[in-house]
């Protein structure tokens, strides 16, 4: 199985807001991080993905499977970690292990225990006097311990401090070191992903622009600069959105070799970043994406 994740045809429409003909692959073993602006469809389509939501239209397979035949299976093989407190405020790890072990096939206390040694948590602690970083921790030693194939992560390093990202993007890395596990990862700070991800599907208006390898994208995507002068309509037409000053045009491109075939050393061309291709895409006509 190469896929962990089938999104084929999927649609879903609220009163404000749709999902249009979504089709996505999450490939098995890998990072993918997912990133989008607010009210983009990265939390409508990772509630999908859960079975929280029921798309519309469309069909949605994990691991192979469908939720309508093999909706146990799939959750028992399924974890989500949540960007704020889930649980019962008052209560203790223990008390929430307690609760939860039960609802999982393959609940490993060995593998809970290990995990609150590593992560440095309480267990006899009530979880509302956890940091923000711990109640990251405690949920990811949730979904560890059931020994979750997919980990679905929303938001996980939003307000955290700077070492405190570090060390979890550290964690991350080192659970998915065997290859065993894949994880999709929807997040704002887009220089996390560039760190550790493997792929990266972008989403807009509720379509997906691209889901492509982060290696393919930076090869793809570049910022240019150069002389106004050698504008036309013409040469414009190969630029996602261009920004113009009084002396030097800056743009987004998705053709990075063919604009040096156009333009060869007249303009400068740098890699473009995942935040500068989100920013030059935003507005920008779904065609030239």
């Amino acid at each position: 199985m190469e896929h962990i994740v089938e999104l084929k045809g999927v649609s879903k429409h609220f009163k404000d807001f749709s999902l249009e003909n979504i089709n996505l692959n999450i490939k098995k073993g890998c990072v993918t991080g997912f990133i989008g602006a607010n009210g983009a469809g990265k939390s409508t389509t990772m509630k999908l993905m859960m079975n929280l939501l029921q798309p519309d239209e469309g069909e949605i397979k994990v691991f192979g499977l469908d939720y309508a035949s093999c909706g146990r299976e799939i959750k028992d093989r399924l974890g989500f970690v949540y960007d704020s407190n889930v649980f019962y405020e008052g209560l203790h790890l223990k008390d929430i292990r307690r609760i939860i072990a039960p609802a999982y096939k393959n609940w490993s206390d060995k593998q809970f225990y290990n995990y609150i040694q590593k992560f440095e948590l309480p267990l006899n602690k009530a979880v509302k006097t956890f940091s923000k970083g711990m109640q990251m921790k405690a949920s990811l030693a949730m979904a560890l311990s059931h020994e979750a194939e997919f980990i679905l992560m929303d938001e996980p390093t939003a307000g955290l401090d700077p070492v405190f990202r570090r060390e979890l993007l550290d964690i991350l890395q080192d659970i998915m070191a065997d290859g065993s596990r894949t994880l999709f990862f929807s997040t704002h700070i887009t220089s996390d992903l560039e760190r550790i991800a493997d792929y990266i599907t972008f989403i807009q208006k509720g379509n997906i622009l691209f889901n492509d390898s982060l290696e393919g994208i930076q090869k793809q995507y570049a910022l240019i600069k150069g002389d106004p002068a050698l504008l036309d309509p013409d040469t414009e037409k190969n630029f996602i959105k261009i920004e113009h000053s009084s002396d030097m045009f800056q743009a987004l491109t998705n053709d990075a070799g063919k604009i040096k075939e156009l333009f060869g050393n007249q303009v400068m061309i740098e890699e473009a970043t995942l935040e500068d291709i989100m920013f030059y895409v935003k507005g920008a006509n779904h065609q030239y994406v």
